[in-house]
């Protein structure tokens, strides 16, 4: 069974060897990154948000297969909504580096600056903002993403709902309202 400190522990440590060796930052997104924000559910990975390009991720691949883990890259096509996925494995779990780079890469650049919090003190791993995190679920769309919404704005009452709103008109995200709605008790 995979040890949820140890896939922490791995995940710090690449994140680590991407910034130090590419410079480039991740920043916790997915399952991990709602945990942070008081919404636990089941995950038995890792999910990191990045901007590099498929050039770059190819660059991590390599770095991170020197350094002794099983990684493989896939590559999107026109039609995905990411730009591309290096699937990370070690002894204790799954990490994976989603790309945003030439599909969506404000949102992540924006939460980097934006991210306040840490998965525990003194980590490397910047944890997505609630708004930002919204915006990534109504960007990836489907009935989970939006439950994921409904359960985070739950736990979440303090969360600025008029700063959400924004942040979904500034990229042009659509989905808000009708969520807002449901919270509300109204129909949409």
């Amino acid at each position: 069974m995979t040890s949820p400190r140890s896939l922490l522990e791995m995940a710090e440590h690449v994140a680590q060897t991407i910034k130090g060796k590419h410079h480039i930052e991740t920043v916790v997104i997915g399952a991990v990154a709602l945990a942070s924000h008081n919404y636990v559910r089941y995950t038995q990975d890792i999910d990191l948000g990045t901007t590099a390009d498929f050039q770059t991720l190819r660059a991590i691949k390599d770095t991170l297969e020197f350094s002794g883990y099983r990684v493989s890259l896939r590559e999107a096509n026109h039609e995905d909504p990411l730009g591309g996925v290096l699937d990370i494995r070690g002894e204790c779990g799954l990490i994976q580096i989603v790309s945003f780079a030439d599909k969506f890469p404000a949102v992540i650049s924006d939460a980097l600056s934006a991210s306040t919090v840490s998965v525990r003190q003194s980590s490397p791993l910047k944890v997505v903002p609630i708004p930002h995190l919204v915006v990534l679920k109504l960007y990836a769309g489907g009935l989970k993403s939006k439950a994921d919404i409904v359960e985070l704005l739950l736990r979440n009452p303090e969360a600025n709902l008029g700063e959400i709103e924004a942040l979904c008109q500034k990229y042009r995200i659509k989905g808000f309202s009708e969520i807002q709605a449901e919270l509300n008790g109204n129909e949409p």
